[in-house]
């Protein structure tokens, strides 16, 4: 008998739990909170997976995007830490920035620790670039380290500076950074009206969503390919990666550190502590809707990569990287000043 009514307690434990799981979204909605403005690479990302995920997630819930831009996604970043509900109806995708500031900016946000966050996943990986307008003097990396160059930037902590800072400390680039961009999308109108040459740390894969015609037409100059490995598609078209231009072993090093980063390239988090039936829940569905026919289409589409890794893989790298040499963390810090 006792036998008899364990085996009914086991099953009954089984088959409750994924109506457990279903329960838990039932008539709730999920607040997708992007870290940037409108019209750019981050937001186009976490729209394409708020429009799919909750398909994926038991209770099908409504998941609503809403921008809160600002200091590299701190702003963002801070909320989530600090205001936002621990319950899984809140998730954010943040700029890589955000969750590497605190390493490598002493004046970054202390408004939250980004190895707390929990991450469930990302949505891209992807290498970043730097560019510059056809009609600028500087049409490949050697021209970049000859000759002066006039670059936009976003502020502090934003790829846009950090990336061109790093080109010119670690490999004696010329841009004359100008700061204060509020976003990707003001830099490509300055590009195109010529108020700068071009611009750095930005994403190829938002290239081609954003501006697929200035590839197609030539209409830029695609100097280096800033990842830790290369890309074939920029590798065909005969980009040379940064490493090739990198003498210093120690800077090697720190170029490494921060180009790590990328992994976390369209990344989804939520804040510190919350519930771990939600965060195994939210983990699962990002899982199913980075291989759903429907977003990879989508994606297509709109001209945006696919390059998938889990949440358990980011909280890895992030505790990884947290526990770089002080030497390592002092170079890089150094080479992404301007």
């Amino acid at each position: 008998m006792k036998r008899f009514m364990s085996t009914i307690i086991a099953f009954g434990l089984m088959s409750s739990a994924p109506v457990r799981a279903a329960e838990y979204y039932a008539n709730k909605s999920i607040e997708m909170l992007i870290g940037a403005d409108v019209g750019g690479g981050y937001d186009i990302y976490a729209r394409l997976v708020a429009r799919h995920l909750g398909k994926y997630i038991g209770g099908t819930p409504t998941i609503i995007a809403r921008n809160m831009p600002g200091a590299g996604s701190a702003i963002a970043g801070g909320h989530l830490a600090r205001m936002a509900a621990k319950d899984g109806s809140v998730i954010g995708a943040l700029m890589p920035g955000a969750i590497m500031g605190r390493l490598l900016d002493e004046r970054a946000s202390n408004l939250f620790d980004p190895t707390k966050f929990v991450y469930i996943g990302t949505a891209d990986s992807g290498t970043r670039i730097c560019l510059t307008h056809k009609d600028s003097k500087v049409k490949n990396y050697t021209d970049a380290i000859a000759n002066k160059v006039i670059f936009a930037a976003s502020q502090a902590g934003g790829a846009t500076r950090d990336y061109a800072a790093l080109h010119n400390h670690a490999t004696a680039t010329k841009f004359e950074i100008i700061s204060g961009y509020k976003g990707t999308s003001d830099i490509l109108l300055a590009i195109e009206r010529g108020e700068v040459s071009g611009m750095c740390g930005f994403d190829w894969s938002s290239l081609k969503s954003q501006k697929p015609d200035w590839i197609r037409d030539k209409t830029i100059n695609i100097l280096v390919q800033d990842g830790i490995d290369p890309e074939p598609e920029l590798t065909r078209m005969g980009v040379p990666q940064i490493w090739s231009f990198i003498k210093d072993e120690t800077d090697r090093k720190a170029v490494q550190l921060i180009l790590s980063q990328q992994l976390f390239g369209r990344s989804y988090v939520v804040p510190p502590d919350t519930n771990r039936d939600a965060v195994e829940i939210l983990r699962k569905a990002f899982t199913a809707a980075m291989q759903d026919h429907d977003l990879l289409a989508d994606a297509e589409r709109i001209r945006i990569g696919i390059t998938y890794s889990s949440g358990e893989k980011l909280q890895e790298v992030v505790q990884r990287v947290y526990a770089s040499s002080k030497e390592v963390i002092d170079r890089a810090k150094r080479i992404i000043e301007p």
